[in-house]
């Protein structure tokens, strides 16, 4: 059974654990033994609801850091609106905290645009972490137009975060049909064992919806005539603020 939700506002209230791994990951990678989840996304700009599926993450998942994989170029997505490499990247760091959250440029670094290809790559650079790729809910229902999406469910868990308007749609959809017989409790994922060693559990984290989107983000910008993205109040505080 996956531990209890905390109430809201007390996410940040995760008992901090230092570990020597905590800074950005490098290109040649290294050997530490921690429990990584991988946040994926254009952050096109990183947002409250970033931070919030990855501090709910690092609490339901007990991860020791989450990343945030700031793309390239999503060969999902269209060019057009599309912020600078290190524009996007610059707001990833805005968020993050640097050592539990931690804005990375993997992809870029390693020239890797296809998510399966990069979760490959970093198994062998990290060979001692534990990863789960984290998605939104949305995220969920575009998987099976991801290349090779079958195999990146088999090798690596996922963790799936509630997202307004998608979360249902998920749970009813191609991609949750075909791995049904694949899903664990949150508390499981992570385990010493696998229920099935020929494939990875997913699990949908018990998380409180967040209403942040970087398409509404954008369109306030470009409504206001402002090109760079303010930094939320809140974060300044500590206080967390769902992807988009």
């Amino acid at each position: 059974m996956a531990p209890p939700v905390p109430p809201a506002g007390r996410e940040a209230a995760v008992p901090l654990r230092l570990f020597p791994s905590h800074r950005a990951p490098g290109r040649w990678g290294d050997r530490r033994r921690v429990r990584i989840g991988l946040l994926g996304g254009s952050f096109n700009p990183a947002h409250p609801g970033h931070r919030h599926v990855a501090e709910m993450a690092l609490h339901v998942l007990r991860l020791d850091e989450v990343w945030l994989l700031v793309s390239p170029g999503n060969p999902l997505k269209p060019r057009k609106g599309m912020a600078p490499f290190a524009e996007r990247l610059a707001s990833a760091r805005r968020i993050a905290d640097g050592r539990r959250v931690i804005a990375a440029d993997v992809e870029a670094r390693l020239g890797l645009r296809e998510t399966e290809r990069t979760l490959a790559r970093l198994r062998q650079l990290f060979p001692r972490a534990r990863f789960v790729w984290i998605m939104g809910a949305d995220n969920m229902i575009q998987l099976p137009r991801w290349r090779r999406w079958r195999r990146l469910a088999r090798g690596t868990p996922m963790a799936v975060l509630p997202r307004p308007g998608y979360t249902r749609r998920a749970l009813h959809g191609a991609a949750a049909g075909a791995l049904r017989r694949h899903r664990r409790s949150c508390g499981a994922l992570l385990g010493a064992r696998r229920d099935r060693a020929d494939h990875a559990p997913w699990c949908m984290v018990p998380a409180r919806e967040h209403p942040a989107s970087a398409t509404a983000i954008r369109a306030r910008l470009a409504a206001r005539g402002n090109e760079t993205p303010p930094v939320p109040d809140h974060f300044l505080d500590g206080t967390p603020g769902g992807t988009g």
